[in-house]
């Protein structure tokens, strides 16, 4: 708080004398005014339209009739005041909206050069001036609190459960709670305080499993619904098969981007290949294995019929993803919302170079998860070098890999894979990709049940000669797709 108490002393000595601060933590903007005011002897008053106006015990009265309710009543007192008070006015906004008279009395306030005026100060959730008045304004953010102090208090909050529950302590181990810590960041004081308490009243524990409701009950806090969507179940590797070198590539990475204090942190992977090879999965893997929030980037949603819509849109999605940093930002298929063409007026071509600008100047930790199954349709400018840490090629299955694939989703819909023969199952669904796997398991288990019948080999077997994989279908457009990442991708598998 000292820092925004000495930084906030600055715009007063600027002389500017309406100053606009946006918080959701009123408290916290209350507390920092009123040290600002006891350090400076200033008389500190408070309006609200359920209140009125009031004085916080200290500082020469304002000359008039202290107003009680009415919001024109206040600003003429202020404005008629000789001292230099501070004012501290929550939530007017809704009140200038068809009120000239508010509109004109704020901004003569904020003319005001005589050095002894008050300052008025505007404080609410989210405040938009009308043209009249903003240029006249100086807009003052408080400052987010740092690791240190979001793991004070983390433990503030695990002291004060312990003292409820009789001296018990609170479970947890060091990675954990500094994986808390880290997906605090972006919240303020209060929030990270309500979140840390929600963490640890259910069952005095922090552990892994509380990261995902961490992440989605913060994801709401910040209101991020729309273009970005909040991916709640996130794949762990283990449910993953395969993709060997990419699991290692990011073992080698995930220490660095957590600790978020390298100079070149992450920045991201593009994964390219066959429909149904398992891109999507890896991207929520990633999220998975390093406990971070996944965020979606939508390209339906992104596009809108209005002119410089959708640029706006991408530039708050990306915005509200640093917000929500450390996390990942999966973009699914990202040939469909970037494609160049000349059918569309240039907006992909915008967009592009939004998303662009981004990539190469963004400071916050986010880890960028692009999937593309057309390879051929992105522009050369987001593939080259340098763009993306890697670009990573996931072909299909090995036999071994497969084999995984089969336990995996066996074991997902609890049957046995020891009751199997996997590596024959591996062998017949040759050309298979993880996706049609997954789907001859679960057309073994409709079937079984039409017939009244237990999942067999027999079964499985069966439903495998009757589907007709991707990689026959699609031979040409397969091989295609090979010859192009020959040479220019790093092998997933």
């Amino acid at each position: 708080m000292k820092n925004d108490i000495h930084d906030l002393g600055l715009v007063l000595d600027s002389k500017v004398k309406l100053v606009v601060i946006e918080s959701w933590d009123e408290q916290r903007v209350m507390e920092t005014l009123t040290s600002l005011a006891v350090k400076r002897g200033l008389g500190l008053y408070t309006w609200a339209v359920t209140e009125g106006m009031q004085k916080l015990g200290f500082g020469g009265e304002p000359q008039g009739e202290m107003p009680s309710f009415e919001p024109e009543a206040a600003l003429r007192l202020i404005k008629h005041d000789p001292m230099p008070n501070l004012y501290v006015l929550c939530d007017l906004h809704p009140f200038m909206e068809d009120n000239p008279k508010l509109v004109r009395l704020l901004k003569e306030i904020a003319m005001a050069q005589a050095q002894h005026k008050p300052t008025v100060v505007l404080v609410s959730h989210a405040l938009k001036l009308p043209p009249e008045v903003q240029r006249y304004a100086a807009r003052f953010s408080l400052s987010l609190p740092s690791e240190d102090e979001l793991l004070a208090i983390v433990r503030e909050e695990a002291a004060r459960w312990s003292e409820r529950n009789r001296g018990a302590r609170v479970r947890t181990d060091n990675r954990t709670l500094q994986q808390v810590v880290k997906n605090l960041r972006g919240m303020s004081h209060a929030e990270a305080r309500v979140l840390a308490r929600g963490v640890i009243c259910n069952d005095g524990a922090i552990t892994q499993e509380d990261l995902p409701e961490l992440n989605k009950t913060k994801f709401k806090l910040l209101d991020l619904e729309g273009v970005l969507s909040f991916e709640h179940d996130t794949a762990r590797f283990a449910e993953v098969g395969g993709l060997l070198n990419l699991k290692r590539w990011l073992a080698e990475r995930q220490d660095i981007f957590l600790a978020g204090k390298a100079a070149d942190l992450p920045k991201g992977m593009l994964l390219v290949g066959v429909q149904g090879g398992g891109k999507s999965l890896a991207a929520k893997a990633v999220a998975g294995l390093w406990g971070l929030p996944l965020l979606r980037l939508d390209f339906a949603c992104l596009y809108n019929k209005f002119f410089g819509e959708t640029e706006r849109n991408l530039r708050e999605a990306l915005r509200l993803a640093e917000q929500m940093a450390p996390c990942v930002l999966w973009m699914d298929e990202v040939e469909k919302g970037l494609a160049s063409g000349d059918q569309d007026g240039g907006v992909s071509q915008r967009v592009l170079g939004t998303l662009l600008t981004w990539m190469a100047e963004r400071k916050a930790p986010v880890f960028m998860v692009a999937t593309a199954n057309a390879i051929d349709r992105l522009p050369p400018e987001l593939v080259r070098k340098g763009r993306f840490d890697e670009l990573f090629f996931v072909d299909l299955p090995d036999a071994d890999t497969r084999a995984d694939i089969f336990r995996i989703h066996l074991l997902r819909r609890e049957l046995d894979p020891q009751a199997f023969d996997l590596p024959q199952l591996a062998t017949v669904s040759d050309g298979f990709t993880g996706a049609e796997i997954e789907q001859v398991v679960v057309s073994a288990l409709y079937a079984a049940q039409a017939q009244q019948q237990p999942v067999d080999q027999g079964l499985l077997l069966r439903t495998i000669s009757s589907t007709a994989p991707l990689s026959v279908v699609m031979a040409e457009d397969l091989a295609g797709l090979r010859a192009w990442a020959q040479g220019r991708t790093v092998s997933a598998g």
